[in-house]
């Protein structure tokens, strides 16, 4: 009789198996293929292996204080002051720990954001938010100072204590200036605002950080994790800089500063560049000889990745983005509604960009666990490099003097524009596809509801002229609150840099989302059809059989309909002249032939001049020529469709050659006529 054990004892861990017969699979699979089409590289051009063994070296952090969650901050840029502060009340009792007031001369205001210039606006906008329970977050780009200013004023009347407050405000020169191609002949102009408002508002009792170190900017023109994170560091070590200037004691001066970086989709990439940002951040303190306190580290998701087409992939993009972000340890997260990109979003878009952090939250739990990515060879592998790499970066940035003289220079936007231009080269060529843009576009989607953008009405608001302090010692930003306490208007009262010298023959960068290319060819055939009623279209003429043509005609579909171009066809034809004749049916006046490899070489060639004959103004081929190309161009085929093919130029090509068919049938009709 067999007696069970009370007891079992197991292996060291399971589904054990050794790297070598990892490989040896691999390469089974392979089937002679290099190993190399496993590996790739970042943006920056960091490798990336197919496996990371297990790391040990690496003990789990404490990312957020423990059994705390991130803050879920929500975007607010609705323009009427009282509308946003209806949306602020739904946000709040919806779960929102945290508010991202967007200004309209905010670089992320995309077009909207809040307008206020007084004390009554500020109060309309916080009126029955309870401020010292959230986190406030600001960005008014130019008026960052007037909107300081009516926000301390705001305090100061509804006898809130400014030190219970938790504010971030959204001061960021160097990004300010990158962006727009204009900065100050002498900085330290814009030193002695900056120096005067910390001051004041450190007198009024606020410990608000002011000073941004934002990688938002930065992001949307295109620069790479790791030059973000080098440009984000650059701009914080500037600011520490700009702080000796005040009398605040050197350990305060990180108190002044907040960090944000972005989170796309690059789901480990977003995890490591949470973890790399305080490491880097680590070692700038212990290099200045200050303490290692605590920064909170904020993310907000990529609008960069978004998409105007098939929006409703962005919020598969957010949920990624948000997850990484909350296991790379960010302290507060903002998710971008998934409609930003197409319009001011309303009510239900911001309800799923909260919900997506609180799913996050309250059902998986995410925020429970201490340093989930620890110990992941893949995610710390991916770390260490970032580190590595924009350490390397920001060291070349301090060499040339520090951020303002390295954009002065041109060197933050060389490197800049080269990332941005291999970007553009690998979305035309869909090696980075894009879902629902440049893969399985839907030409019969439906539009998505958006607001409609109303200005605030400031039509009464005179600019006041006071005869204000020089910014010193607090004594402006002092002024100006004491300014909008009597009702004063606070429009153009700020820094004012128009008076002062300023250099506008610095370079600029070009920002965008990554999808705009696409976009702008599905617009280009819309607008094609609605000038000229004639479908965009491309007659497929398949050759062969079903099971010959099938797979590529579906590829080919697909791949014209990233540029708006519906697709006639495919069909089994009878012969050349049954082939000839659909052809002619359709009323297209491009097309491109369709099959296996097989069938081309018997009959590509003929087809081609068929359809040349009977009228076809501009041929394609979906596939390479390989050695038949001489053959093909001699019998008119123009382009040829295949994977890794610039679909992008190829597109173009189409759309252009479409608007010359039809314009000159256009023109004979109304010849005729």
């Amino acid at each position: 009789m067999t007696t069970m054990p009370n007891s079992f004892s197991g292996p060291d861990r399971f589904y054990a198996a050794d790297e070598d017969a990892w490989w040896g699979a691999v390469d089974k699979a392979l089937k002679g293929a290099p190993r190399q089409k496993l590996f790739a590289t970042t943006g920056d051009g960091l490798d990336i292996a197919p496996l990371y063994g297990r790391r040990t070296d690496r003990p789990a952090i404490a990312l957020r204080p423990p059994q705390q969650d991130w803050s879920v901050v929500q975007r607010i840029d609705i323009p009427d002051a009282r509308a946003a502060n209806e949306q602020i009340l739904e946000d709040l009792e919806g779960g929102a720990a945290g508010l991202d007031l967007v200004f309209s001369n905010a670089a992320a205001a995309y077009g909207n954001g809040i307008q206020i210039d007084d004390l009554a606006g500020m109060e309309a906008l916080f009126e029955n938010v309870q401020l010292d329970l959230i986190d406030l977050r600001f960005e008014a780009g130019r008026e960052n100072i007037e909107i300081l200013a009516l926000l301390l004023a705001y305090l100061e009347k509804k006898h809130l204590d400014p030190a219970s407050l938790r504010i971030s405000a959204g001061f960021d020169p160097y990004g300010w200036i990158a962006a727009n191609g204009v900065g100050l002949i002498d900085m330290e102009d814009a030193f002695r605002h900056f120096r005067d408002a910390i001051v004041s508002a450190h007198d009024f009792g606020s410990s608000l950080r002011m000073m941004k170190a934002d990688g938002r900017i930065w992001h949307e023109a295109g620069a790479p994790a790791a030059l973000e994170l080098a440009l984000v560091l650059s701009s914080a070590t500037a600011h520490l800089r700009m702080l000796e200037g005040t009398r605040l004691a050197p350990e305060a001066w990180s108190e002044r500063i907040s960090l944000s970086v972005i989170a796309d989709a690059d789901q480990i990439g977003t995890i490591a560049k949470a973890r790399a940002i305080r490491a880097l951040w680590s070692n700038v303190l212990d290099g200045a000889g200050l303490p290692k306190t605590p920064m909170p580290v904020h993310m907000s998701t990529s609008y960069r990745m978004l998409t105007r087409r098939d929006p409703w992939v962005n919020l598969l993009r957010n949920t990624v983005a948000a997850f990484a972000a909350g296991v790379g340890g960010a302290d507060s997260i903002c998710v971008l509604p998934h409609t930003l990109a197409v319009g001011l979003p309303d009510g239900f878009a911001r309800r799923l960009a909260r919900n997506t952090q609180s799913i996050l939250l309250e059902e998986s739990n995410l925020a429970k666990v201490t340093d989930p990515a620890a110990g992941s060879g893949a995610i710390e592998d991916r770390t260490d490099k970032f580190c590595e790499a924009a350490w390397g970066l920001f060291q070349e940035i301090e060499a040339a003097g520090g951020l303002m003289e390295a954009i002065r220079q041109g060197l933050v936007h060389r490197r800049i524009d080269a990332a941005r231009n291999e970007s553009a080269r690998d979305v035309a060529r869909r090696k980075r596809p894009i879902t629902g843009v440049s893969e399985f576009p839907d030409l019969s989607e439906k539009t998505v509801a958006v607001l409609t953008a109303k200005p605030a009405d400031l039509a009464g608001s005179a600019p006041s002229s006071p005869d204000l302090p020089a910014p010193g010692d607090g004594e402006r930003l002092t002024a100006l609150r004491k300014l909008a306490l009597q009702g004063g208007h606070l429009h153009d009262l700020g820094m004012r840099l128009d008076k002062l010298s300023r250099d506008s023959g610095l370079p600029k960068l070009v920002r965008g989302r990554l999808s705009e290319s696409f976009e702008d060819l599905r617009s280009s055939a819309e607008d094609l059809e609605l000038r000229k009623a004639i479908v965009p279209k491309v007659f497929l003429a398949s050759l062969g059989s079903a099971a010959q043509f099938a797979a590529r005609a579906s590829w080919a579909a697909n791949a014209f309909a990233t540029g708006g171009l519906k697709t006639v066809g495919p069909a089994v034809h009878a012969s050349l002249d049954d082939l000839v004749r659909a052809f002619k049916d359709s009323g297209a006046g491009v097309a491109c032939l369709v099959s296996s490899d097989e069938v081309y070489d018997d009959q590509a060639v003929a087809a081609a001049q068929a359809l040349s004959s009977a009228g076809a103004r501009h041929l394609l081929l979906a596939g390479r020529p390989g050695p038949h190309e001489a053959a093909y161009s001699g019998a008119g085929i123009a382009g040829y469709l295949h994977a890794g093919c610039d679909l992008l130029a190829l597109l173009r090509d189409v759309q252009q050659k479409l608007e010359e068919i039809h314009g000159a049938e256009f023109s004979n009709l109304e010849v005729q006529q």
